[in-house]
């Protein structure tokens, strides 16, 4: 991997204001864009045009064929959410390079899978795993180390081992939300992360942007970040899991009334929706709903003490549920 210095035109004084920024790799100075780069880094818009060109240049991401993406995503890996059946409704498992949403409103088990996945993502490959660090950004509040532990140790994992190697941010509002985002260019290459949870996306710019005339701004800069993970899934070769809640349409008097919450903006982004909704005890059913290549199937698995599992064979619940 190429230095900072390996860029034509940088030098030291450059390189450090761009490390300090957090671009601390050629691959995240070529796909950041140039104002950002002008803004975060102190240097001219001169001098960033160039930076960028130079950078992008270096890992030659202007033109290439199709067969050099398709050779590039053999490099792509899986995570197994620990269910075979929900496995193979997504293809494999959570893949690198891409964002996947869980969609569903509360109690639906969107916390529940994603923490499921900071313990597998820890895992060898052969195991399921991505063999590597998780980063968990909590916005609502919503990560238990208490269900990690039980996780990890009804799994047979060491859960001290396992609660070292997941990173917790809180996230208060949604401009220290895109705050955390913006290191995470720096953090994820250092950490040796390979999976970055948001949970949720959406919580603090609905809570934050009220009324239609702020709909704009909160929209724009929910796309730009967005771009931003997606950027950083690509580059490093990570998973990418955000959480989103579900809004109600009362005019809709026929047919289920939520829908995704975020509009055109979250639903362009994620490269693959999935809707979770609640069954009977801890049985949930997810659905494909929007994605590249996997077909709309759905597919069943069961929330344990041990995370996610299929159904069959799986103890079932008839109680009141607390999965989020």
């Amino acid at each position: 991997m190429a230095e900072l210095e390996d860029i034509k035109g940088v030098g030291k004084a450059t390189a450090d204001k761009l490390r300090e920024a957090g671009f601390t790799t050629v691959e995240a100075v070529a796909v950041t864009p140039v104002r950002e780069l002008e803004d975060r880094a102190g240097i001219g818009p001169e001098t960033a045009v160039k930076v960028s060109e130079e950078a992008r240049k270096l890992v030659s991401i202007d033109f290439v064929s199709a067969r050099e993406i398709w050779e590039r995503r053999q490099g792509m890996m899986r995570c197994s959410t620990g269910s075979k059946k929900l496995d193979a409704l997504l293809g494999g498992g959570i893949e690198t390079q891409a964002i996947t949403e869980w969609v569903g409103e509360f109690g639906a088990g969107k916390s529940q899978l994603s923490m499921k996945l900071c313990v597998m993502a820890q895992l060898s490959k052969e195991q399921g795993g991505l063999e590597g660090r998780a980063l968990f950004i909590d916005s609502e509040g919503t990560f238990s180390p208490e269900r990690i532990y039980q996780i990890a140790s009804e799994t047979g994992l060491d859960p001290q081992k396992v609660l070292d190697n997941i990173i917790i941010s809180r996230a208060y509002n949604s401009d220290h939300l895109c705050l955390i985002i913006d290191h995470l260019l720096k953090v994820c290459p250092e950490e040796n992360v390979k999976l970055v949870v948001v949970d949720s996306i959406i919580s603090h710019f609905r809570g934050e942007y009220i009324g239609r005339e702020t709909l704009s701004e909160r929209q724009q800069k929910l796309n730009a970040y967005l771009h931003k993970l997606l950027r950083l899934a690509e580059i490093f070769n990570l998973a990418v899991v955000v959480t989103n809640q579900v809004q109600a349409n009362p005019a809709q008097f026929f047919g289920d009334p939520n829908r995704p919450a975020g509009g055109h903006i979250l639903a362009h982004a994620s490269t693959h929706r999935i809707s979770i909704k609640k069954n009977k005890g801890n049985v949930r059913t997810a659905w494909v709903i929007d994605s590249p290549y996997l077909p709309e199937s759905s597919a069943s698995f069961a929330i344990t003490s041990k995370g996610i599992e299929d159904t069959a064979g799986a103890p079932q619940e008839t109680g009141k549920t607390e999965e989020t």
